[in-house]
């Protein structure tokens, strides 16, 4: 049983680190996204930002669209910082950790949700289940840096990126869940769309990337 184990634990962080390879392999990226909000009754807000990611852990999403938002940047770091800046404020501001909780400019992605450090590093898998094209990871937080009680990721057998993940809230009820599409740009996957869905507000974020470089 405890080599069982043992085997089961080593799959859980080679996968899960196989997910962080896939998700952070460019050594720098650009890309237009597209932001689509939508509510309960199917009424769209679209907002545009422009992205620029150096290696893993430098990412900035800036504002284009529409005009009363633009200039609205998040500056991801590494070791988890990350700040804001607001053209009407003047200075950018440090996100903090209680902050990271919240939503990510009025999106339904949390400031953590949007944070550049690899998920091996902020969280301990364990491999739930195999099937015939998936595998079923939960993730549980590494420490008291997570709003989450944990994560559920299936991930893709074959290229291991992530098709779908679920959000616990700290009294273990789901609360919201991703679905990512991935395509293939030169050597490298591309998350070319995103949703994340607030199962309780009944609201959804669309992100999709495009003009990727």
């Amino acid at each position: 049983l405890f080599l069982v184990s043992g085997v089961f634990a080593q799959d859980a962080h080679g996968l899960l680190a196989k997910l962080d390879n896939i998700m952070f392999a460019p050594k720098d990226k650009q890309g237009i996204v597209s932001i689509i909000l939508i509510d309960k009754d199917g009424e769209e807000k679209a907002r545009e930002a422009e992205m620029l990611q150096k290696g893993r852990d430098k990412k900035l999403y800036r504002y284009t669209k529409p005009e009363k938002q633009a200039g609205i940047a998040t500056l991801s770091m590494p070791d988890g910082v990350m700040w804001l800046y607001m053209p009407a404020f003047g200075n950018p501001k440090k996100v903090t950790l209680l902050a990271k909780s919240q939503a990510f400019t009025g999106t339904d992605f949390s400031y953590e949700d949007m944070a550049t450090e690899p998920w091996s590093d902020r969280f301990f898998p364990r491999l739930v289940e195999t099937k015939d094209d998936v595998y079923i990871l939960e993730l549980t937080p590494r420490g008291d840096k997570s709003s989450y009680s944990k994560v559920i990721v299936t991930q893709e057998k074959t290229n291991f990126y992530p098709i779908k993940m679920e959000y616990y809230d700290k009294g273990g009820k789901k609360f919201k869940e991703s679905t990512y599409t991935y395509e293939k740009i030169g050597n490298y996957w591309n998350a070319a769309e995103v949703i994340m869905k607030n199962l309780k507000k009944e609201h959804s974020t669309k992100l999709q990337l495009k003009d990727v470089v």
